[in-house]
């Protein structure tokens, strides 16, 4: 489900945390694919089987690692890493 050169975020609109995350993709014009588990509650598995947790959202960047619930740090620092941003 996920590609090695696209970051896919599992979430959920009820979620304030993905709606956060989604949001700061949004803000820094970052590509990604956004995979909304109410809308395909299967998905949840992959995303359980990602992170060995249940919480949202699940962000996937595309050297393969993974935040959970990142913060908005979290999530900055990381595509800085791999030169997204």
């Amino acid at each position: 489900m996920t590609s090695s050169s696209t970051i896919t975020m599992f979430g959920a609109d009820w979620c304030r945390d993905c709606v956060r995350t989604k949001s700061q993709l949004d803000s820094l014009g970052v590509s990604y694919t956004y995979v909304d588990l109410a809308a395909d509650p299967d998905a949840a598995d992959v995303a359980r089987e990602i992170s060995g947790r249940t919480n949202i959202p699940v962000v996937v960047y595309p050297d393969s690692s993974h935040h959970v619930e990142p913060t908005n740090a979290d999530v900055e620092t990381k595509l800085r890493e791999l030169s997204i941003i």
